[in-house]
């Protein structure tokens, strides 16, 4: 059993351990506000871009100029998956989250024989990875000193992806996040980015609404690598946004749990101290009587 000194440097402790959970809970808050606001803000763009860009590939799709990024190569033996964590911890399973939906698809794959290539960005994704798939990956990109996600982020992610692409290293790329819902949830998300897939709900009122000068494989053979920075510049939004969510709610919750703890060990310490005292006070006792 532990003795008074002993409980009290740990209620010292886990009141200081209090002080930083609690201090960075509100640092998470203040944070997330503007995250939340950036990602809901791209949001209505993102979604746009999506729509005319589905009627632009439903128009070209079966044309045998149709761009490489829409047509793809005509295989999808090898599958490059771009992991999206965040560069630090203490976020509770957000970044396990994300990396668990790659894992699991990464072994359907691979079961039905495919090759899978890692691309990671956020170290924290890195770390999980290669445990298991550390010959597979091919590359990784740090974003440790970048203090606020812009676009010129995702267009050098787009870059090296689409380089690799060109080169003919894979013929499949799909990226992970989590997409942003509310401080308590945030939704594990795979997207397949190339070959160039839309959501073809709008694609025929697109088609029928617009005309397009020059003609849709031209546009698109500009549009499509922009496509592709844009949906990776939604999902760093998204996931910036979920990133301080999720530290936010594990924050708040070791902050409480720090609380139930002093107060477990305040009730120890009083009784400890109150047995302590007891005891002495029959020692005096008994000596008293004993002269």
């Amino acid at each position: 059993m532990p003795n008074l000194k002993d409980l009290k440097n740990r209620i010292a402790s886990v009141t200081s351990t209090r002080k930083i959970t609690k201090a960075m809970q509100m640092v998470a808050a203040a944070k997330l506000r503007r995250a939340q606001e950036a990602a809901v803000a791209g949001r209505p763009y993102a979604e746009r871009f999506n729509a005319v860009m589905a009627g632009l590939s439903a128009a070209a799709s079966g044309s045998e100029s149709a761009p490489k990024l829409l047509a793809g190569t005509g295989s999808d033996q090898i599958h490059l998956l771009v992991i999206m964590t965040s560069e630090r911890g203490l976020c509770g399973g957000f970044n396990s989250s994300i990396v668990r939906l790659a894992r699991a698809r990464a072994r359907a794959l691979e079961t039905a024989g495919k090759t899978v290539k890692f691309l990671t960005v956020g170290k924290k994704g890195r770390d999980q990875i290669k445990r298991e798939y550390g010959d597979q990956m091919i590359d990784h990109v740090d974003l440790t000193e970048v203090k606020r996600i812009g676009y010129a982020n995702a267009q050098d992610i787009a870059k090296n992806i689409l380089e690799r692409f060109d080169a003919g290293e894979f013929d499949v790329a799909t990226i992970f996040f989590n997409r942003f819902e509310s401080v308590i949830s945030q939704i594990p998300t795979e997207l397949q980015i190339i070959p160039a897939s839309f959501e073809s709900g709008e694609s025929e009122k697109a088609a029928t609404v617009y005309d397009y000068e020059p003609d849709e494989q031209e546009i698109l053979a500009d549009l499509l690598p922009r496509g592709v920075a844009t949906q990776l510049f939604s999902a760093l939004l998204e996931n910036g946004a979920s990133e301080q969510g999720a530290r936010m709610s594990a924050m708040d919750n070791a902050t409480r749990n720090a609380g139930d703890m002093i107060d477990r060990l305040s009730i120890q310490y009083n009784r400890s101290r109150q047995a302590a005292i007891t005891n002495e006070l029959i020692e005096i006792i008994s000596g008293a009587e004993a002269l």
